[in-house]
């Protein structure tokens, strides 16, 4: 790819120069070189080069019981939390990558009864929102899922993905106190555990007939 033009936004000109592929594995390391003009000053800067870590985009939902006032969260090993020295077994919200021609709405759907056993009966849209710009492509459409926690629990996920996930149900407040008090420890899980905080009350209003035991 040479001499490309970023999207249009509001702030000054990208061009792409040029875009490598030095790595191509599970994932993807794409190199770019490029060049922008300045906020403050007429002209372009020199080129210079950025490393992006291509792995595809995912789907991310927080399932919630309204009647019961509870939520599933999911505990399963995370190799980069290992790599930065922090505990590798993550609570976390349900999350996938989108495959193919999936719609986030097909990911959640599939990923919940994969890695909690649950089947979802509506979705609230949370976000959709860059993971880390800074170093990779990667977007993430996030939800809230309407579920039963009844007999919810167990082990689950899928072998050949090397999957071995627990499924924990909390109190929605036990669980937003952990998001305010720093114990959730990753972005996803923060950002849908602080919208619920702010949305609890009008999702019990809209979904109290919503599950039917």
């Amino acid at each position: 790819m040479d001499r490309e033009r970023a999207a249009p936004g509001t702030g000054p000109e990208v061009e792409v120069l040029m875009r490598e592929t030095p790595f191509r594995g599970y994932f993807r390391i794409d190199k770019y070189t490029l060049r922008h003009q300045f906020f403050d000053r007429p002209g372009w800067s020199e080129a210079y080069t950025r490393e992006v870590f291509e792995r595809g985009h995912a789907t991310a939902v927080l399932p919630y019981d309204p009647i019961r006032d509870e939520v599933v969260l999911i505990e399963q090993f995370r190799a980069g939390a290992l790599a930065a020295g922090w505990h590798p077994w993550l609570l976390e919200v349900v999350a996938g990558i989108i495959d193919g021609d999936e719609s986030p709405e097909d990911v959640a759907r599939r990923e919940i009864r994969e890695e909690a056993g649950l089947d979802i009966r509506d979705l609230r849209l949370v976000a959709r929102y860059l993971v880390s710009p800074g170093g990779t492509s990667e977007t993430c459409s996030l939800y809230c899922g309407l579920v039963s926690t009844n007999g919810a629990g167990g082990v689950h996920g899928v072998d050949r993905e090397h999957e071995h996930i627990k499924v924990h149900v909390l109190p929605a407040g036990d669980a937003i106190a952990m998001a305010e008090d720093g114990r959730m420890d990753n972005a996803t899980g923060l950002i849908a555990l602080l919208w619920l905080s702010k949305n609890r009350d009008t999702l019990r209003r809209a979904w109290q007939n919503g599950i039917a035991e």
